[in-house]
């Protein structure tokens, strides 16, 4: 369970520490949108209150409080799955960044009312409309590992 531990807490600093960095230090709030490597990458604003690409955000403040719940459930399970299991390594890695990922998004519920995402990557003259963030990409590439590695034991 220590790996779980570190890795959700390794994705959830590096996520709020991004967030804090991008939304207030350099203002994206305001400006909206900043060209890092365009275009590659570039820093766009976006509040997504819903799900991914703001599926289910109509709803307001009572989904909001649901998502943080569901959230919150989620992760829960996760950790005594994990625990149960006992799992591998790497499975546990896979847990602690869906989990650390998921708290992140929620921290931002919280305190924004809103996921603050503004990772924003296109290529190849294909124009990427949505936005992302660490947690996002904790969430899924801890989900994708957990489908591929939880059958995989714990070695003694």
């Amino acid at each position: 369970m220590k790996l779980l531990t570190r890795a959700a807490l390794i994705v959830f600093v590096l996520d709020q520490a991004s967030k804090y960095l991008v939304v207030h230090f350099l203002n994206l709030r305001e400006l909206g949108e900043i060209d890092v490597a365009s275009p590659y990458l570039t820093f766009r604003m976006a509040w997504n209150k819903g799900i991914n690409f703001g599926l289910l955000s109509d709803n307001g403040d009572l989904m909001r409080w649901i998502l943080i719940a569901v959230a919150l459930l989620i992760s829960i399970w996760v950790i005594i799955w994990v625990a149960r299991e006992s799992m591998g390594s790497v499975a546990q890695i896979a847990a602690g960044l869906l989990v650390g990922g998921a708290m992140g998004n929620v921290v931002d519920r919280i305190i924004y009312g809103a996921v603050a995402d503004f990772l924003n990557m296109s290529c190849c003259s294909i124009e990427n409309p949505f936005a992302f963030n660490i947690a996002d990409v904790g969430v899924f590439v801890g989900a994708t590992g957990l489908i591929i590695f939880s059958g995989q034991k714990k070695t003694t």
